[in-house]
């Protein structure tokens, strides 16, 4: 009988414990932290062996495989044990691929992941396909794929750089890569290239029956394509046509051209406005043409589309100044894209848990849309000392000393924007937390 171990009880890694248990194997799970009760609750009712807030090496040293969580770097000691051991570590998503035949949409990118994927399930559900949303979002995909009572045909999975490390033999059959901008370096020895070859595993084992789509502007992903052999239909994308674009803009049009379909629609009718979400709907757009849905349900579902939580969401209008929470803007470039879209004078939040920011990235927009910053955080040094200077500057280590200090700086016609930059581990448990507590702070100021 195979060992499995899984390593880490968050989602991915009790539905891999329920899905292995199911296949007959022997299965253990062990976590250094504590498991949250749903997860306790669900690994008791399988019976199933666990223990939480230390590893049982010797146990986790007889695996026939180990099935590690996303976030547990590769250079942790006991990963680099298991590795020397000669045991095989996979991520869930891989030993989930194992036991079903639906086909995978995948999208991974530095920024606009989680909208893209949605954006994509909610068009594919319009069309009445049967499929499932997992990776970053919704259900883990082993814990679907277990309940072999209600199958699904396609799965629309975000893929972070850290699930695409330690799949090897799963095959996206449309693979979506939005853009690449530095982040997660201090996983990556700091070195750039390392994120970028993460990323590309996203194409891994395609042929020539598959799709690649992916924004041709960007300059990350058009460098590494000149060293790395395509073997999927390449569907780009971009604000210009180029000879083999599936999607581009044409006046105010929105031009769509894959191999099953050709159609168009209005900027203006898309339900994501600002350039970023324009990439995003020509993703989704590319991405359900070419599973054969209808153009008319395609340009519905981008029209009606809802906004996801904790980007670039309107919390409320109070006294003349708009409160927008984009707490998912962990890393520059997303921030960039939310300063992209503002039209009133910003009130800026940036700060959190710094991840090797360059901030000059968003420095001429700071300089053109922000009228101060309000750092928020533990340490927040790096940031009052790169934008002293540029705009006003206040430091708070706190969220009320936060939103205290952005009434201050807002008046009517204004905008505060927590857009931070940063993860959120340093005042807060995720950015999810940050961005409640941020929209609870502001729905009180109505008290």
């Amino acid at each position: 009988m195979e060992k499995i171990v899984i390593l880490g009880g968050g989602e991915s890694g009790v539905g891999a414990a329920i899905l292995a248990q199911k296949k007959g194997c022997e299965v253990f799970l062990s976590d250094s932290g504590s498991l949250k009760p749903k997860y306790k609750e669900m690994l008791e009712e399988h019976h199933i062996p666990y223990e939480e807030g230390h590893h049982t090496e010797e146990k986790i040293l007889d695996a026939t495989e180990v099935i590690k969580s996303p976030g547990i770097p590769p250079y942790a000691p006991l990963v680099k044990k298991i590795a020397a051991k000669g045991i095989p570590v996979l991520s869930e998503i891989e030993y989930a691929a194992r036991f079903t035949d639906a086909r995978m949409v995948c999208i991974t990118g530095s920024n606009g992941k989680t909208t893209t994927t949605l954006l994509i399930y909610h068009i594919l559900r319009k069309a009445g396909l049967n499929v499932g949303l997992a990776g970053n979002v919704g259900q883990s995909l082993a814990l679907q794929v277990a309940d072999e009572e209600h199958p699904h045909d396609i799965y629309v999975i975000e893929l972070s750089s850290f699930q695409l490390e330690n799949m090897y033999r799963f095959k996206a059959n449309v693979a979506v890569l939005l853009n690449i901008t530095p982040d997660h370096l201090d996983r990556y020895d700091h070195k750039f290239e390392n994120y970028v070859e993460a990323k590309f595993r996203i194409i891994r084992n395609q042929t020539p029956d598959d799709y690649f789509v992916y924004w041709d502007g960007d300059p990350v992903i058009a460098r590494q394509l000149e060293h790395v052999k395509i073997e999927a239909r390449a569907l780009p994308f971009g604000v210009d046509r180029e000879d083999q674009a599936a999607a581009w803009i044409e006046g105010k049009m929105v031009e769509v051209q894959t191999p099953q379909e050709r159609w168009e629609m209005s900027r203006d009718d898309l339900s994501l406005k600002g350039l970023h979400n324009l990439y995003n709907s020509m993703a989704a757009g590319i991405s359900a043409s070419v599973l054969s849905v209808a153009p008319d349900v395609v340009k519905e579902a981008l029209s009606d589309f809802e906004a996801v939580e904790h980007r670039l969401e309107l919390v409320d209008s109070i006294e003349g100044v708009r409160w927008i929470n984009d707490s998912k803007a962990t890393n520059v470039n997303s921030a960039y894209y939310a300063l992209e879209s503002m039209t009133t004078p910003t009130v800026l939040i940036l700060g959190g848990t710094d991840k090797g920011n360059d901030y000059s990235e968003i420095e001429p927009l700071v300089r053109e849309k922000v009228k101060a910053i309000v750092a928020m955080g533990v340490d927040n040094k790096k940031i009052v000392d790169f934008f002293t200077g540029i705009v006003p500057v206040v430091s708070t280590d706190s969220l009320d000393d936060c939103i205290a200090a952005c009434r201050k700086f807002a008046t009517a016609g204004d905008t505060v924007l927590l857009s931070p930059c940063c993860a959120s581990f340093d005042l807060f448990k995720s950015y999810v937390d940050r961005g409640n507590r941020f929209k609870e702070a502001v729905k009180a100021l109505r008290k």
